[in-house]
């Protein structure tokens, strides 16, 4: 059998172009949950219309296009169905991503990338410049897009937990704190699968409020606390620092400040576990390359290569020792103490 032909170039580039579409079409049907809707079987777009409360019509061309992309697809009788893709977009899964697609397609995350040109040319993040304050400030003062943003976030984790549970020994740990660990999706994750840490999760109080859910139903309440704070002003005591996509959202300045607090708060001989995407050299395709865009426009952050989280480590007292690779796109840069 012989490969399918190569599109040109130009084609290609097309494809690339038009992704806005599919991606903001993705968002739609995350959000009016559409998955969870046919998790039971196929119905037809009459139904589904009824139960989101949409025009029937335009939904249809919705589900259509997607369709067309792999997600969902339509049988013989003009119903909709699930599909090997559509699966990821049902709340609650393992390794479901309709989180990230609800975050992706969110007005406050979506906008600011019309003022991408004015990022690249003067380096100010765009977000910043659209609501008139960072990101995290915004949230503060948005529960219901604070919510949606932190719904990504476990997304996120729960699409890697597994894949940095696995790869990295917890267990030569005392006490593991998850800075900026959100809902605790990743701590009790590594947690489950190495028995012997008490594990923290630390956030922003408004944050770290969601946590204690997931902590109980992982049946980890004798085991895991959480603790609400600034990590900018200080953090709790600990053998091991975890952060999960934390640096990258900060500048150099930030994250060594982040990076110095943990140090000051460290017991005797702890270490770092950064897990964050890492810049490859050259040409290497990367989710990291585009996921920095996001960054310049989003969160007045970066992502970073290997020199430069071996540079920032440095800068806050810590010897970067080794990258340990997951099965997954993200990696666990190791640190100790310097």
């Amino acid at each position: 059998m012989s490969p399918p032909p190569q599109l040109p170039p130009e084609a290609l580039l097309m494809q690339l172009v038009m992704g806005k579409w599919v991606s903001m079409a993705i968002s739609v049907a995350a959000k009016l949950r559409i998955a969870d809707k046919l998790a039971a079987g196929p119905k037809s777009v009459e139904q589904l219309a009824g139960e989101t409360q949409t025009h029937a019509p335009s939904l249809y061309r919705l589900l259509r296009a997607l369709a067309g992309v792999g997600v969902f697809a339509v049988n013989e009788t003009g119903q909709f169905r699930q599909t090997a893709m559509s699966e990821f977009l049902r709340t609650g899964v393992p390794g479901s991503i309709r989180g990230i697609a609800d975050y992706c397609g969110a007005p406050w995350s979506w906008e600011p990338w019309g003022r991408a040109m004015d990022a690249v040319r003067t380096g100010d993040t765009s977000f910043n410049e659209f609501y008139g304050e960072p990101l995290f400030d915004y949230l503060a003062k948005h529960p219901d897009e604070s919510a949606v943003f932190n719904e990504g976030m476990t997304g996120f984790s729960s699409v890697t937990a597994g894949a940095v549970a696995e790869a990295y020994d917890f267990n030569a740990f005392g006490t593991v704190a998850d800075i900026g660990g959100g809902h605790g999706m990743l701590l009790t994750t590594i947690m489950k699968k190495h028995p012997s840490p008490k594990g923290i999760v630390f956030d922003s109080p408004h944050v770290v409020a969601g946590a204690p859910p997931t902590i109980e139903s992982a049946g980890l309440a004798s085991r895991c606390t959480t603790a609400g704070g600034d990590f900018f002003q200080g953090v709790p005591q600990a053998d091991l620092y975890m952060m999960r996509h934390i640096l990258h959202d900060w500048n150099d300045e930030r994250s060594t400040l982040i990076l110095e607090n943990c140090r000051m708060a460290a017991k005797p001989g702890a270490k770092l576990a950064v897990v964050e995407l890492v810049i490859p050299p050259g040409n290497e395709p990367s989710m990291g390359k585009i996921l920095d865009l996001e960054m310049l426009v989003i969160a007045s952050g970066k992502e970073r290569t290997e020199a430069e989280y071996a540079s920032l480590f440095a800068g806050a007292g810590w010897k970067f020792t080794r990258i340990v690779p997951t099965k997954s796109p993200v990696s666990i840069l190791e640190g100790v103490l310097a």
